[in-house]
């Protein structure tokens, strides 16, 4: 168990479709293929001794540093041994206009190329597939010169290696001595049928310039204007990595059950949309200049409310399919032995009323960039806005998904607030006919409603469910998205008081997690990230641009973030990368910038 790497050892390549973790000694650990949500092929991220793997490293001691490409998402690992000096180049090649390179659809690929700069240096080469979530091992065969297949069982994954392998037990492997100036390509290509095209190591270079050139050409479209312009555009690129562009989905993370505490159970599957994350995420790239990527997702919403019509359910899959039923999968240790591991979530079919103002923010904001609305959409605002008024004052699971009976959360409450603002705006902009009395009753009563009970003159802040004393960091979103100014006294002591109990450094708390219930967990970057911009807000501009610069050093080597951070140690915790973390990332810097 202790060979596990920590969470923050890895980087994120992908084609907008799937993705891989590599570690920085030059380990693919973790991959799905051909989607996010697929069976893993490779998964050693979640059982060390049986898991699959595809590795690169030198045989000789060796230490690494590594980088992104400057504004692209191909990631280079330097070895440095004693006898020399070599760098490893991985990416998912994709061509300048944003399609998979070399082999059709529904291909996947992963290009890594290995160069000797100093000395000469020995290699381990390892393919060590393990499909279908760890239950297949694979028969691999040589095609001659052309490289390697293995039959998944009406899948193959072809291998082509410009060096000599051995074929055991399902597994490829070799060692290659290579002096300066020699270089060696690894290229594997998946397809659900037999590969009508095997990619030729010859294209190595024209795949990697290709790659480069859609992704700078993809980041140069980013508006951001301010202090940390390399900051975001390594959040946007991670953002646009996380989403599935055949249908303009966006998933909450790339991986599953990576523990919220070491040995413990809190581990989720976030291989699917949530419409909170996703929703965000759209609407940082609308502020971004990103309209694209934001469009394809309101479109997906669009297709994927239909199955629940009027209602929004939490999340759903990368195709819009709602039933996403949770199970839990022996197969697999779990990362450092964190049981259970899951695939599916529960809490698809939670109640959680806030996501109404989120998709609705965001609905509202691709309306005044001047973006049409088909006539189901605007339908939809006004059932929506009649469903919001009989529903907003019955309890829900909240925004942190606690399961177990529905209570009245008082972030929820204000998100049902702002879905009911935007939807009167929205039907004025639209010229919607709709009788917006009840809507403006609704919004109103929320508003009393929550400064009623919501906010506890004993802890000076607004608190977790209505009626309560407990803190919730959810409370930082509240001048965020207009139901109260951010200089309004009832919010700046909500402010000092999350940053008294909730704080700690940089780092902030969802909440207090009772004691010795073993379901104590680390700091939650977002809520970091949200108080950077409370503070702003607040007027507080120079501490504001403190904690961003703080909450940076909590990035890896690459600038990716996780979920929550052990503030203890800076150990990474939960799934990774995160896109809600960087979606307030960005949130946060375009709000530092002044960009509304």
């Amino acid at each position: 168990m202790t060979a596990y790497p920590p969470i923050h050892d890895y980087a994120l390549i992908g084609d907008c479709r799937t993705s891989a973790l590599i570690s920085s000694s030059g380990s693919i650990d973790w991959m799905c293929l051909p989607r996010f949500d697929s069976p893993s092929c490779f998964n050693r991220l979640l059982d060390w001794e049986h898991g699959g793997y595809c590795a690169i490293l030198p045989t000789a001691p060796f230490r690494t540093r590594r980088f992104y490409h400057l504004n692209t998402a191909i990631v280079t690992t330097e070895f440095r041994t004693f006898d020399g000096l070599a760098q490893l180049t991985d990416l998912m090649p994709v061509t300048a206009d944003g399609e998979l390179a070399a082999v059709p659809h529904p291909s996947r690929q992963v290009l890594r190329r290995l160069e000797v700069l100093e000395g000469t240096i020995e290699f381990s080469l390892m393919v060590k597939p393990r499909p279908n979530d760890g239950r297949t091992v694979p028969c691999f065969e040589s095609r001659g010169r052309a490289g390697y297949c293995a039959d998944f069982g009406g899948s193959v994954l072809f291998v082509a290696v410009d060096s000599p392998m051995e074929i055991r037990n399902g597994d490829l492997t070799g060692r290659v001595v290579m002096d300066r100036g020699e270089s060696l390509t690894l290229w594997m290509a998946y397809e659900e049928e037999a590969p009508g095209v095997y990619p030729r190591l010859s294209d190595a270079k024209t795949a990697i310039a290709d790659t480069e050139a859609y992704w700078s050409g993809w980041a140069a479209h980013c508006q951001y204007v301010g202090p940390f312009k390399d900051q975001a555009l390594r959040s946007a690129i991670t953002l646009k990595l996380l989403s599935y562009a055949p249908s303009g989905a966006i998933v909450a993370a790339p991986t599953t059950s990576l523990p919220e505490r070491i040995g413990g159970e809190l581990n989720w599957d976030y291989r699917y949309c949530w419409l909170r994350d996703a929703s965000f995420t759209a609407h940082a790239f609308f502020r971004l200049g990103f309209h694209a990527e934001a469009l394809a997702f309101m479109q997906w919403i669009t297709h994927a409310t239909t199955l629940t019509y009027p209602e929004l359910q939490v999340m759903y899959t990368l195709h819009g399919e709602a039933s996403i039923p949770e199970r839990t999968w022996p197969f697999f240790e779990g990362y450092r032995g964190s049981q259970p591991v899951r695939f599916g979530n529960a809490a698809s079919q939670q109640h959680q009323l806030d996501v109404y103002g989120e998709v609705l923010d965001a609905l509202s904001l691709s309306v005044e960039a001047g973006y049409p609305v088909d006539r189901d959409t605007r339908r939809w605002i006004v059932e929506v806005g009649n469903l919001l008024c009989a529903s907003w004052p019955y309890p829900d699971h909240g925004i942190w998904e606690v399961r177990g009976e529905p209570r009245h959360y008082v972030h929820s409450k204000v998100m049902c607030w702002t879905a009911l603002d935007r939807i009167e705006r929205l039907t004025k902009k639209l010229g919607l006919r709709a009788s917006t009395g009840p809507w403006v009753q609704a919004r109103d009563a929320l508003a009393r409603t929550v400064l009623k009970t919501g906010y506890s003159k004993t802890r000076r802040s607004f608190v977790q469910v209505l009626g309560g004393t407990r803190l919730d960091a959810a409370a930082l979103t509240f001048g965020l998205v207009g139901f109260i100014d951010g200089r309004d006294p009832l919010m700046t002591s909500t402010i000092l008081a999350i940053q008294r109990w909730l704080t700690r450094g940089p780092l902030v708390y969802r909440y207090v997690a009772e004691q010795g219930t073993g379901r104590e967990e680390g700091a939650f970057l977002p809520c970091s990230f949200w108080l950077v911009e409370a503070l702003a807000l607040a007027g507080r501009m120079g501490e504001a641009e403190d904690f961003a610069y703080r909450l940076h050093a909590h990035g890896n080597d690459l600038g990716l973030f996780p979920e929550e951070i052990r503030h203890q140690d800076g150990a990474f915790l939960g799934n990774f990368p995160l896109a809600l973390t960087h979606v307030t990332h960005l949130s946060a810097l375009l709000r530092i910038a002044g960009k509304e």
